[in-house]
């Protein structure tokens, strides 16, 4: 089984095997026998703070007469949930994976999936910037995430998945979906949040983030994904 696993990026071959273990850890596996830190989510909040970094130095070089909305919506296209899945896919991140989507959870890991590789992406990127640093962790983002940038920044209007979701409803006559938390975990410096989205007709999704509005935005991308494919 192992050997039909994708090939990882070379620049994780340095990283230590403990960082490497804990990077693909999914925090599912807490509920049976693993601690808090043995899972990728403090990695997750590491890497989260370093991608930041890297696109908003990479967008302030890139687009020196932007201004400050302009730069915050490329960097939010950059690094929402579907783009940083799409780059964990073709990194093979997702296929590493240790979880454990057990009874009850398989319908929500399926929808939640996309902000699972997510997740992992900027865990992997954490772990790069522990074994490595700062200039290693840049230059894996613009190996890999940046050269995407045509395709995830469309316009100067680009629509974040919360914006798009209430647009595509009021086209249809139907009223704004409503978000709700449904759970917090974790202590304050790096909690996980997961949050409900309610459309029309009493069809709900569910998405996680590591803030409230990561969340909403995972949620909201899964509503999309379900009802207005593409």
């Amino acid at each position: 089984m192992a050997d039909m696993l994708g090939t990882l990026p070379p620049e994780l071959n340095d990283l230590s095997e403990v960082l490497r273990k804990q990077a693909f850890t999914h925090r599912s596996l807490r509920a049976h026998h693993l601690k808090r830190e043995e899972t990728n989510e403090r990695l997750e909040f590491l890497g989260d703070a370093v991608l930041e970094l890297v696109v908003s130095e990479y967008l302030y070089n890139s687009f020196p007469k932007a201004d400050e909305g302009q730069l915050t919506r490329y960097r939010a296209a950059l690094v929402r949930t579907e783009s940083l899945a799409l780059v964990a896919q073709e990194l093979h991140l997702g296929e590493h994976l240790q979880a454990n989507l057990g009874e009850g959870e398989e319908i929500q890991g399926e929808m939640q999936f996309p902000s699972i590789l997510a997740d992992t992406y900027e865990a992997v990127l954490g772990a790069l910037y522990l074994s490595s640093g700062y200039e290693a962790s840049a230059e894996y983002v613009h190996k890999y995430l940046l050269p995407h940038k045509p395709e995830f920044i469309t316009a100067l209007d680009a629509k974040d998945p919360k914006s798009l979701l209430q647009e595509k409803l009021q086209a249809e006559g139907k009223t704004a979906p409503e978000y709700t938390i449904v759970k917090e975990e974790g202590p304050d410096h790096a909690k996980i949040f997961t949050v409900s989205v309610v459309l029309p007709e009493e069809k709900t999704m569910l998405g996680e983030g590591a803030s409230k509005q990561k969340a909403e935005q995972a949620a909201a991308q899964a509503a999309l994904d379900r009802y207005f494919p593409e």
